[in-house]
């Protein structure tokens, strides 16, 4: 008999063993990606595994998406390297708690479904972009310090790093086409682990980098002046940290909804990141968000429920507390072959198969967002410039759609019959349409196919009945719907103009 539980929401069933095991799955492929991007940032690597855990249990318990995994995530690490460098960990502490009482206001004022705002192009540039750096970040461990100057690899250390990267990416590639019922990059891992012990190979491992040796994360209030020049430095990071997240977090929760054919809450899972960043500030952890890579590995387990993800959080903590030994000796090539097949398989490599069949403008916005991402490591201004600029691209496509057929009907009246939106993009074009010098004394517009949607295109209409005042011709409008004409009777100090009711007709009894 199949075994089921009810947790949480009392609709869904779970499936024990599927949730155990994915759990399990998670917490390994977890871990090395945790440690990577806290090293890469310079944070201590438990600071990433704090990060990991804490994320991760309060998300899966709270969060509005199960099956979705969270933890310390590359898109919010890399934010927080310019003022890791600039001013130390604790500032980063602050800015991550404070991102996270940015992303509670967001999900209580339910703002969370506006990442529907996000085109497909804004999508590509943005994980290709992330693909890039996270890439790209992983030549940091090519390097060494030598007489306090850095330096890359040379002769022996470097083959020894280059053979091992490639060995650890070479089994990601190939085990699943044996078998993927353990994952490919832990079995990686656990291969070049027992190389380097089996045979005393000398190179760069974990604990070179700093200890991970730690106990249950202790509670610690971040040690910075409490001032508003504080505020000034850290308030930039933490919006970005935020929007971040967000931003990853609700493009993985609408992936995970595609996947199961489910629908999750993004508001609650706006206030289960906050409250996990809030937590992740006060508890020495580096903030995180869902994470796209181990989502999937979750998914791909069979798991459907919230179980999966506490128990991966868990079983990082007991890593955390009895297993520092064994994770300090992992070598830095096995984390960085895994790290670079993450960078691999995050690239969207299908964007290079349809970009000749994408318009010109999305192929910009894409590229430009991707080279934002890349240069500045700003994911939120890139995916906002793509926004604006797609929007923008959207109005003046949409304004150009505007037209206008004419014609007298027999009493002399003139009618004017627009097709498209009127709105700030398009009332140039709108304007140019009529002929007030030569028109009759009685003008109807009809707007059966139009509509008036803003502000501009009130204004336009009543600069256009100004000017047939002033030759003395009566102007109305027709076929306004209930949501225009409430528009231009809430503007009625600003604009007078008569407009013709649309009779109500009613069913014969």
């Amino acid at each position: 008999m199949k075994k089921a539980f009810q947790l949480f929401d009392f609709s869904q069933k779970v499936n024990y063993k599927n949730e155990i095991l994915a759990g399990l799955t998670v917490a390994m492929t977890m871990i090395p990606e945790s440690l990577s991007f806290a090293i890469l940032a310079g944070f201590p690597p438990l600071v990433g595994l704090y990060a990991a855990f804490i994320a991760g249990l309060v998300t899966a318990i709270f969060g509005g998406r199960p099956g979705m995994i969270s933890g310390g995530a590359g898109a919010t690490v890399i934010v927080l390297i310019a003022l890791m460098k600039s001013h130390g960990i604790e500032y980063v502490f602050a800015a991550v708690a404070l991102g996270g009482v940015f992303q509670i206001c967001i999900g209580l004022f339910k703002l969370g479904k506006f990442i529907r705002l996000v085109p497909q192009p804004v999508m590509f540039g943005f994980v290709n972009g992330l693909a890039v750096v996270i890439f790209m970040s992983q030549l940091e461990q090519f390097k060494t310090i030598v007489n306090g100057q850095v330096s890359w690899l040379q002769g022996t250390p470097l083959y020894i790093m280059l053979g091992l990267v490639a060995l650890t990416i070479a089994i990601v590639l190939i085990f699943p086409k044996i078998t993927k019922a353990v994952p490919a990059s832990l079995v990686a891992i656990m291969v070049v682990f027992a190389l380097v012990i089996v045979f005393n190979i000398e190179t760069k491992t974990v604990e070179d980098i700093a200890s991970v040796q730690g106990g249950f994360p202790p509670f610690h209030v971040p040690d910075i002046p409490f001032s508003f020049e504080t505020l000034k430095i850290i308030f930039p990071y933490s919006v970005i940290v935020a929007a971040v997240g967000l931003t990853e977090g609700l493009l993985t929760l609408n992936l995970v909804d595609e996947i199961t054919g489910t629908r999750g809450n993004s508001n609650r899972e706006c206030i289960a990141q906050g409250s996990s960043n809030i937590l992740n500030g006060f508890f020495y952890g580096m903030g995180g968000c869902p994470m796209i890579a181990q989502t999937l590995v979750n998914l791909g387990a069979g798991s459907r429920a919230r179980l999966s993800g506490i128990i991966g959080a868990l079983t990082i903590l007991m890593i955390i507390l009895f297993g520092a030994p064994v994770i300090g000796k992992l070598p830095m090539a096995a984390l960085v072959g895994v790290m670079m097949m993450v960078a691999i398989t995050t690239f969207e490599w299908a964007s290079f198969r349809i970009i000749n069949k994408m318009p010109k403008h999305d192929i910009f916005v894409g590229i430009l967002v991707a080279v934002i991402t890349i240069l500045l490591h700003n994911l939120a201004l890139a995916v906002l410039i793509g926004v604006v600029i797609s929007a923008l691209v959207f109005a003046w496509e949409s304004a150009k759609r505007i037209r206008a057929r004419h014609y007298i009907d027999e009493s002399g009246i003139k009618h004017y019959e627009i097709y498209g939106p009127l709105f700030f993009g398009s009332v140039s074009a709108f304007l140019e349409k009529f002929d007030i010098q030569n028109d009759p004394n009685h003008v109807i517009i009809d707007f059966k196919e139009s509509r008036v949607s803003d502000m501009s295109a009130i204004e336009a209409l009543n600069n256009l009945t100004k000017k047939y005042n002033q030759e003395n011709k009566i102007i109305e409008l027709q076929h306004l719907s209930s949501d225009c004409r409430q528009l231009l009777k809430n503007a009625d100090a600003v604009i007078k103009v008569d407009v013709i009711e649309d009779p109500g007709y009613k069913v014969v009894s």
